[in-house]
């Protein structure tokens, strides 16, 4: 989950089949107990319906929980982070960043560095079509060294400048990434 209508439509299908969540945040669902393996199937089945999928695995929880984080920092959050990718990760998920590191390419056949660079240029998408800020500025916002490096990694990754993107323009979805 990705956005705030995906937290709705989640509720909703949770709500359609008289599951009580504890809580609902983006990227997760606590519930005060275990389902039955028919709760689980149904739940899952129209999870899919919608393009989400049930995790409940640890491994993949953890792969989840960092697609969570990166898409939050990336897309939600105003605030730029005070430490490295891997220092924030390894902090907030109570991993070595090698292990999360490994975890995440096994399961995702990218690299978590890779993921990012990938949701930084949905981002800079994003904010080229809005055309509110300059390219110094997105530059800035996303933490790159320099729009020259901006520039070079957004050609390398859509095959087009950031300019031709922004006379074409067409974005995927944050969770087709």
């Amino acid at each position: 989950m990705v956005c705030q209508r995906c937290i709705s439509a989640v509720q909703h299908i949770l709500t359609d089949n008289q599951i009580v969540a504890s809580s609902i945040t983006l990227g997760e669902v606590q519930l005060p107990h275990d389902l039955t393996t028919d709760q689980k199937n149904n739940l899952s089945a129209r999870l899919q319906d919608v393009g989400f999928e049930l995790i409940d695995d640890h491994n993949s929880k953890i792969v989840a929980d960092i697609k969570r984080m990166i898409v939050g920092q990336i897309h939600h959050s105003t605030d730029t982070l005070k430490s490295s990718w891997s220092d924030y990760l390894s902090k907030e998920l109570l991993h070595d960043y090698r292990y999360l590191s490994k975890l995440f390419s096994s399961i995702e056949s990218i690299t978590i560095e890779q993921y990012i660079i990938h949701q930084k240029i949905e981002k800079v998408k994003e904010l080229l079509i809005y055309d509110e800020l300059s390219l110094s500025q997105i530059s800035y916002a996303l933490d790159y060294s320099s729009v020259s490096h901006l520039s070079n990694q957004f050609k390398k990754v859509t095959g087009m400048t950031p300019t031709v993107f922004k006379k074409q323009g067409s974005r995927k979805p944050i969770d087709k990434v």
